[in-house]
């Protein structure tokens, strides 16, 4: 274990390596909390493509993280799914030993603003906490996407997002929900979760609005085959460089077919005048509060494996869900 002055943090050197280093820690301020890290979550996508040097250098800016060390194309300490415990808080010491989470990287120990942690509500397991990166990203893809009582709904892509993106259409009155994914390890998450998971689109589907998560140029292809005459597809992968290719010259012109790009890093203005990004974070975290998503962890590996656990997932991943991460100061 570390002192008390020095933390250990994964740093990504693109493309294709990583290592985990010392760095000190300064001790909080009565403005700052200090918090060890119980748990961390990859998301797989995006930080694969951070590790294999594919973030476009149009978007360096954009794709920082809230607490990302370092530039692209790296050397970076990069991430922002972390549920860790308060161990000091000078300003308020009613937060100390409260499990908070945060955006913060892979580090064991970290000092960041008060108001950079939320609490986590009562109840909510520490290694479910994990997902609120994603349960964020879901809820503003749903909220992008508009999806009414009753609407035709087709999510092409099933991990963890697409996952969650259904989860909370499904809740949604009415609505004819259906998920699409070729990689039959999907199938036990889905039927967990009560979702209709299928290995093709339905044909002729003409969905009112059909959300596209698969991170692949061929699932975004199939989602604007499933758009009904004046229906949306919502994007919500990130590619990084790679050039994805759609058939525009079909029906998307007859059928005005409305494409539109959804990021968590902005609320949609329709909700921006009430909604901030900690009402979001609060509202994500209290949708974790369901045990049936404990199904969207896939797997597990310690901290000290984490160079060698980004490569595999880096290299092939293709099967993987939410994998966490695991620090060594034992479990709450």
């Amino acid at each position: 274990m570390t002192g008390k002055d020095t933390a250990r943090a994964f740093w990504i050197r693109p493309p294709d390596d990583a290592a985990i280093l010392d760095e000190p820690l300064l001790p909080p301020t009565t403005a700052d909390v200090q918090v060890r890290t119980l748990y961390t979550g990859i998301s797989r996508g995006t930080e694969s493509l951070v590790y294999r040097d594919e973030v476009p250098a149009s978007q360096h800016d954009a794709m920082r993280a809230p607490f990302q060390e370092g530039d692209f194309p790296g050397p970076v300490k990069y991430g922002y799914s972390n549920v860790g415990v308060v161990e000091s808080a000078p300003g308020d010491r009613s937060l100390e030993g409260r499990h908070v989470f945060s955006l913060y990287p892979h580090q064991d120990r970290f000092v960041v603003p008060i108001d950079a942690v939320t609490p986590l509500p009562a109840g909510l397991p520490p290694g479910r906490a994990v997902l609120a990166a994603n349960m964020e990203t879901a809820l503003n893809g749903c909220w992008d996407a508009g999806v009414g009582p009753g609407d035709r709904v087709v999510v092409v892509g099933a991990g963890v997002v697409g996952m969650l993106v259904s989860w909370i259409v499904d809740g949604i009155p009415g609505t004819d929900l259906v998920v699409v994914d070729p990689e039959p390890t999907r199938s036990d998450p889905a039927e967990a979760l009560g979702l209709d998971l299928r290995s093709e689109p339905p044909e002729a589907a003409a969905a009112d609005v059909v959300i596209h998560t698969s991170g692949s140029p061929e699932g975004a292809r199939s989602a604007l085959a499933c758009v009904g005459t004046e229906g949306t597809l919502v994007e919500l992968s990130w590619f990084g460089t790679t050039r994805v290719g759609l058939p525009l010259g079909e029906s998307f012109h007859s059928g005005r077919i409305t494409i539109r790009s959804s990021q968590v890093g902005r609320i949609p203005p329709q909700r921006a005048p009430r909604w901030t990004f900690a009402r979001r974070i609060h509202k994500a975290l209290a949708l974790l509060q369901d045990s049936a998503l404990d199904v969207l962890v896939s797997g597990e590996s310690a901290f000290e494996e984490l160079p060698t656990t980004m490569a595999r997932l880096a290299a092939d991943g293709g099967d993987t869900l939410c994998h966490r991460i695991r620090y060594p100061h034992g479990d709450p």
